[in-house]
């Protein structure tokens, strides 16, 4: 074999492997298997109840924390701001569910088991998570 040819197989091996990896990678997400990071700040008295209700009820698709995961959208992230889905969107995706619309994870559920108390909390805990992540409101134009 020529000394070109050997580059030549060298180098696509190479540009596969490369490949290979940058796909692996974006399904793979982090080592968590959390789509975002989320710093999680010392929280109010209802947030922590809410972070109660958010893990027996939604971290299995949401991930910790609202992070995301392979089964659903991080909720600690600017699509959810509250000036582009109010705490209202929020009750109303509980208790109908949601087409998807933002996001490649199919449509959501409703979820008639968690009762508008303790959506109540979960709002309260991701908007202090939002907001510890430089998540605010900001006013949504279309």
């Amino acid at each position: 074999m020529k000394k070109s040819e050997i580059i030549q197989i060298v180098v696509i091996a190479s540009v596969l492997l490369g490949c290979i990896a940058v796909v692996v990678g974006k399904f793979s997400g982090p080592a968590t298997g959390s789509v975002v990071d989320v710093k999680v700040p010392e929280l109010s008295r209802q947030a922590r109840k809410g972070e109660v209700v958010y893990n027996s009820r939604c971290s299995s698709c949401h991930g910790e924390n609202g992070s995301g995961s392979k089964a659903g959208p991080p909720l600690v992230h600017d699509i959810y701001n509250p000036g582009h889905h109010s705490d209202e969107a929020f009750y109303r995706a509980v208790k109908m569910g949601v087409k998807q619309h933002h996001w490649p994870y199919g449509n959501m559920p409703p979820r008639p088991e968690v009762s508008t108390k303790e959506v109540t909390a979960i709002i309260d805990y991701m908007r202090e998570l939002q907001e510890a992540n430089g998540i605010v409101y900001r006013s949504h134009r279309m």
